[in-house]
């Protein structure tokens, strides 16, 4: 099979076009024929390198990936070859406490995809039989390899950890990501205000256009200031955030009384100072959350079918085109996911 693959950490050079023979599903695993991935952040991390974890090389990156079943292991009865299917991207051990309860994102075990086992970027990928879901034939592959990894995540985010309700304002930092595009529709699908933060007037018009009621510039305008003007000086209820460092005083200081802080990610920097005097006598809670259950993903393809969740996609493009994939996303040009057809 063709892949990409990656035998050692750094730049775009380090992508490389790679054929390999074809993986064969052992028992209780399926084998998919991807027809589209996506870049996510991880991916560029898992090729330049990060501090203190250990990633197998050489790995083929890719964390999602949607296709047709190609082969199915012994065991494995609830898809067949040729089912259009949708690959939940973490994989957990499916028998510890966390994973019987339905947590699998818990589980000692959990890694994902393209991070410690090989990943989508290759026209086949194997996993365990319980992460491959139907995929209707209204959702395009496109549209699946955009939605898994970051309507789950946001979904997580705001509907499990943050438990936001109709009315409450919600504050979407780096909103023109994956992951805050994700978390606007999700935010106004449950009756929130959103106030989204992005870098300039031309994302800023994208971001009503998928919902955000405020859009604050960033670049030009303080997230503090203006967090206070549109909500009265009261603060908001929710914040959503994958920067880390760089907004995580914003962050705290924007919430109103009893408000909670959900973290995902940490791309500006993990090191953050916290005055815990805003923690206590605001009574806020500041919660961490990492990907999200598979069977949240079911109801985010529901509800992709009917209309109500849509992912924002930048651009499609042949997995050849994988390094300048990588690029547009490490230099902050795109609105949504970038997409790679296989």
């Amino acid at each position: 099979m063709k892949c990409i693959r990656i035998h050692a950490h750094g730049g775009l050079d380090q992508l490389k076009f790679e054929e390999l023979p074809d993986p064969v599903p052992r028992a209780g695993e399926v084998k998919v024929r991807v027809h589209a991935t996506s870049i996510n952040r991880m991916d560029l991390w898992v090729r330049k390198g990060l501090p203190g974890v250990h990633i197998p090389l050489p790995m083929i990156p890719g964390v999602e990936a949607a296709g047709v079943v190609a082969e199915t292991g012994p065991g494995v009865v609830h898809v067949r070859s040729g089912d259009r299917v949708i690959v939940a991207q973490g994989i957990s051990c499916g028998h510890c406490l966390h994973c019987l309860n339905g947590n699998d994102n818990l589980c000692r075990n959990y890694v994902l995809l393209g991070e410690h086992r090989d990943g989508a970027d290759a026209e086949y990928v194997i996993v365990p039989s319980r992460n491959v879901i139907g995929l209707s034939s209204k959702i395009s592959f496109e549209q699946a390899a955009a939605a898994g990894l970051v309507f789950l995540t946001a979904w997580q985010m705001l509907v499990d950890k943050a438990r936001v309700r109709p009315t409450e304002d919600v504050l979407v930092h780096g909103a023109t990501s994956g992951v805050g595009s994700a978390a606007v529709q999700v935010a106004k699908l449950f009756g929130a205000r959103v106030i989204a933060t992005t870098s300039t007037d031309a994302k800023a018009a994208e971001l009503r256009k998928i919902g955000a009621d405020e859009v604050i510039i960033y670049a030009k305008q303080s997230v503090q200031e203006e967090v206070r003007r549109l909500t009265g000086k009261r603060g908001v209820d929710v914040v959503i955030d994958h920067v880390g460092a760089a907004v995580w005083t914003d962050s705290i200081r924007s919430l109103t009384k009893g408000g909670r802080l959900v973290t995902c990610g940490a791309t500006s920097g993990y090191e953050a100072t916290t005055d815990l005097r805003y923690v206590f006598y605001k009574q806020i809670q500041i919660l961490g959350s990492t990907m999200g259950r598979k069977g949240d993903l079911m109801t985010i393809l529901k509800l992709m079918e009917q209309g109500s969740l849509r992912p924002v996609i930048h651009a499609v493009l042949p997995m050849s085109e994988v390094r300048e994939g990588h690029r547009i996303v490490e230099a902050g040009e795109h609105i949504g996911k970038i997409v790679l057809t296989v």
